[in-house]
């Protein structure tokens, strides 16, 4: 696809589109919000923990063995995922059992890795 091909080169503006649309717009505050909930999925060592919780409950030390990473190095991406509620703990005796905050998180990080799996397999089928 040529550049010239994805630029829209009209002097019409469709105004009853841009006002149904307007009004539909999420509140700046909400977008700022998820603009800052998708950057915390957007580092690879804390898209490993939550593909890992979505397996299965875990405790710090189990993600720390099954990442190749050091129990401090674990928890502070844990806190990170905590402050964004993506995760949550619960304590059984002296062990932290750590678990996906809910469906939500599930399902969006499910369909995400769906979306990456679906145009890997796009583009390697028109090589």
């Amino acid at each position: 696809m040529k550049k010239e091909d994805v630029l829209c080169d009209c002097d019409v503006i469709h105004a009853d589109l841009v006002e149904s649309v307007k009004k539909k717009m999420p509140d700046e505050n909400e977008l700022y919000d998820l603009a800052d909930f998708f950057k915390v999925l957007g580092d690879s060592t804390r898209a490993k923990i939550i593909w890992a919780l979505d397996e299965s409950e875990m405790c710090v030390c189990d993600l720390a063995v099954l990442l190749n990473m050091t129990k401090s190095a674990i928890s502070h991406q844990l806190g990170s995922l905590r402050q964004a509620d993506l995760v949550k703990y619960r304590k059984e005796g002296k062990v932290v059992f750590y678990s996906l905050a809910d469906d939500h998180v599930e399902a969006i990080f499910e369909k995400g890795l769906e979306h990456i799996r679906e145009n890997k397999s796009d583009k390697e089928n028109h090589i």
